[in-house]
């Protein structure tokens, strides 16, 4: 990916770029802005410096691929997408998308879902993978609106930064179907270039 300015729907514009090794102080102050409900249901403790280090390494033999959206050189969303080493699961990719609270609603977490689902075509993804818990109720309504569709509901599969166990939503989407929620939101612009 190339990066990119974003004008966002107020007419801020962001700097959407792969993430580098060199952003790991930009990246533990943009997880210790979240507020604790924000990070309580992400799947590692981003306040541990050496585990978003470990993260970013992991950057290197191409099994995660990670975006960021900056505004004054400071990052404000977050975007990942995730692939599996079993070879039956080869087409599919895990995507989180992660936004600062001022930055939410704005159109940061669409314009990292695109950029995302551009990294995927060009890595021959035919499935994205999405996986909440429960209790993100906000995070589930923007997969629904992006064509994800619920597949499995496992009660009490995975523990919070509270030690509380929650039920895990997986939902999917079809490559296809996603390029036509991103189509009718950004129809606008020029989306023809990626096909």
């Amino acid at each position: 990916m190339k990066p990119k300015d974003e004008t966002l729907k107020d007419g801020t514009t962001v700097h959407i770029r792969k993430v580098t090794s060199h952003d790991l102080d930009r990246l533990m102050a943009f997880y210790n802005d979240l507020p604790g409900e924000d990070r309580r249901y992400l799947k590692f403790d981003v306040t541990d410096r050496e585990a978003v280090r470990r993260r970013l390494r992991q950057m290197r033999g191409g099994r995660l691929l990670r975006i960021a959206a900056l505004s004054e050189d400071a990052i404000v969303g977050d975007g990942v997408l995730e692939f599996s080493p079993e070879s039956w699961l080869c087409d599919h990719a895990e995507v989180r998308v992660l936004v600062a609270r001022p930055f939410q609603h704005r159109g940061v977490g669409s314009a990292l879902m695109r950029e995302l689902y551009f990294m995927a075509i060009a890595r021959g993804v035919h499935k994205l993978v999405g996986m909440v818990a429960r209790p993100q109720h906000a995070a589930i309504a923007i997969c629904h609106k992006l064509g994800f569709r619920e597949q499995v509901l496992i009660p009490d599969y995975v523990r919070d930064t509270r030690g509380e166990h929650q039920d895990l939503v997986v939902l999917i989407a079809d490559i296809h179907d996603l390029w036509h929620e991103l189509e009718w939101l950004y129809k606008d612009q020029d989306m023809r270039r990626y096909q």
